[in-house]
């Protein structure tokens, strides 16, 4: 999967040894925010040193992000992760996009609402039955 927006905060480094193996690690999150009609704030992180190096990002930088989200559970809660593999500087917009608006994308097309199937508010209380008496919504 794939989003697009501007990095509005970059979270502190998280580094630490795993006990089970002694291997040192490291983490650092980010907060985007995608640039749509309303706008939508994702938190991702980056494990690994070499992956945090290779992918840097900075406050108000316009990325693309590439991603897995994974869910775990943990005495009987869930906890949800969006792990980057690969941050992109710029945005990647779809055929026929304007790259400074280009926003979510991923691997499988998204419905579109057919635009002559649309109709006003108006349209819609113009088409209402007729009260009838009764107190029932429908």
């Amino acid at each position: 999967m794939e989003v697009s927006g501007k990095i509005i905060q970059v979270l502190p480094l998280q580094q630490g040894t795993s006990q089970r193996t002694g291997n040192k690690w490291a983490s650092q999150s980010y907060v985007l925010e995608t640039q749509e009609q309303y706008p939508k704030k994702v938190c991702f992180e980056i494990f690994g040193e070499d992956r945090i190096k290779a992918n840097p990002c900075n406050i108000d930088d316009i990325v693309t992000v590439s991603f897995d989200i994974e869910s775990r559970e943990f005495n009987g809660r869930w906890y949800t992760s969006i792990r980057a593999y690969r941050v992109q500087q710029g945005a990647i917009a779809a055929p026929g996009q304007n790259p400074a608006t280009a926003q979510v994308a991923s691997s499988a097309e998204q419905p579109q609402p057919a635009v002559g199937n649309v109709q006003t508010f108006d349209e819609l209380k113009n088409e209402a039955p007729a009260d009838d008496g009764t107190d029932l919504p429908f």
